[in-house]
């Protein structure tokens, strides 16, 4: 299989996809810092993969397909997240979406109709209605975290961008 590890940080998942017998592995992220942590690991390693230095919004660049992109801890440091998800969607996800991200709160995700009346308030008032809560300054002491889905907000994303949702495997 061939992998992706999008905001790959320290190389530490694609260090493991590469050990669990991946044939290639490319693993980007926007902080040249993480990048050279990453490939000294991976030279410590005596594995061969590729780094590049590129935002999750220049991915049609790689002109490729991956059998397994892995997206954890990514989303809520984007402003766009939803065009992020739909340049996945269109350019690099070629089997498998491997997604992860912080959600706060509700942990259901109710009905929602195709459409609603311009007049329709009580629907957003749901706990278990799609929600992003944007982060203005800081959450967690990092500047970089934009927005905070709920789980249905989460899964209306995917499923916006065009992916089919076979799983939760946890929170």
């Amino acid at each position: 299989r061939t992998v992706l590890d999008i905001g790959c940080n320290a190389g530490f998942f694609s260090l493991r996809m590469k050990e669990r017998g991946a044939e290639r592995v490319v693993g980007i992220d926007s902080d040249p810092r993480y990048l050279a942590q990453a490939r000294f690991a991976a030279q410590i390693a005596g594995t061969n993969i590729e780094f590049r230095q590129m935002t999750v919004y220049e991915v049609a660049a790689l002109k490729e397909r991956f059998d397994l992109v892995l997206f954890m801890g990514v989303l809520y440091h984007l402003r766009h997240p939803l065009l992020a998800l739909d340049l996945l969607h269109e350019h690099v996800v070629g089997d498998i979406l491997l997604f992860q991200t912080m959600m706060r709160g509700a942990q259901e995700a109710g009905p929602v109709e195709p459409d609603y009346p311009f007049l329709e308030w009580s629907v957003f008032d749901r706990p278990d209605f799609p929600k992003m809560f944007f982060i203005e300054h800081k959450y967690a002491g990092d500047q970089t975290n934009w927005w905070i889905p709920n789980r249905a907000a989460g899964e209306a994303m995917l499923r916006s961008a065009g992916f089919t949702i076979v799983s939760h495997p946890s929170r």
